[in-house]
């Protein structure tokens, strides 16, 4: 798993690069300051504050917090550390590749009013965004794999929308411009599917077809 990260965060650093200095001038990112301005411009006091509800489920130590809880009782509800250790890692990739690339590449973030105090130069990716794929996502793919039923599994998916709305409430609030958040989403869902592929059982990588009592699991 360490070559597929390595290259994730040189990945990661070199369109860190090719935004803030070859592409700047370029279509799309020259429209991204737009959207911004845009959403400022259509704050309410209604949107401010469900904005700081989901940005706010993505902080540091709620991410922290919901990951250690989701891991104690993954271990003690199936008796088995691979699903606990795969969240659990899958989380902590997603921070290790945006820490290192926030040291590389300082951002300065949108224009507009910012309504969260944080360091002017750390746009690149949104760490808010990164976090919540990683966790919900990675939820999200041992529930599925874990439901018996179609309509439990669709369910279990649903949870994507959450990094979806931190997404945009991170925006919203001025914080991260498009192009960082969807950076964030492909440092979270590539950390996701490396941490899958080498801790989790092959039925998850395959939707979960079958239920856990119709296999034998290896602790």
């Amino acid at each position: 798993m360490v070559l597929p990260l390595g290259t994730l965060l040189l990945f990661m650093v070199g369109l860190g690069m090719l935004l803030t200095r070859a592409a700047a001038h370029l279509w799309p990112l020259t429209v991204e300051d737009a959207v911004n301005r845009e959403l400022a411009a259509d704050r309410t006091p209604v949107l401010t504050d469900v904005s700081s509800v989901l940005s706010g489920i993505a902080n540091t130590e709620v991410i922290i917090g919901v990951t250690a809880l989701a891991a104690v009782i993954l271990a003690i509800t199936l008796r088995r550390w691979r699903e606990p250790v795969f969240l659990s890692l899958a989380v902590t990739a997603q921070a290790l590749i945006f820490y290192f690339t926030t040291v590389a590449i300082d951002r300065p973030r949108p224009e507009v009013q910012r309504l969260d105090e944080s360091p002017p130069t750390s746009s690149f990716p949104s760490g808010h965004t990164s976090a919540a794929v990683a966790l919900y996502l990675g939820l999200a793919v041992l529930l599925a794999g874990l439901a018996r039923h179609t309509w439990l599994k669709a369910l279990c998916w649903a949870l994507i929308l959450v990094p979806l709305g931190v997404a945009l409430a991170r925006m919203y609030r001025g914080m991260h411009h498009p192009s960082d958040v969807v950076a964030a989403f492909i440092n979270g869902i590539t950390c996701v599917t490396v941490m899958a592929r080498a801790v989790l059982p092959s039925r998850y990588l395959s939707a979960g077809d079958r239920s856990p009592a119709q296999e034998t699991v290896t602790p």
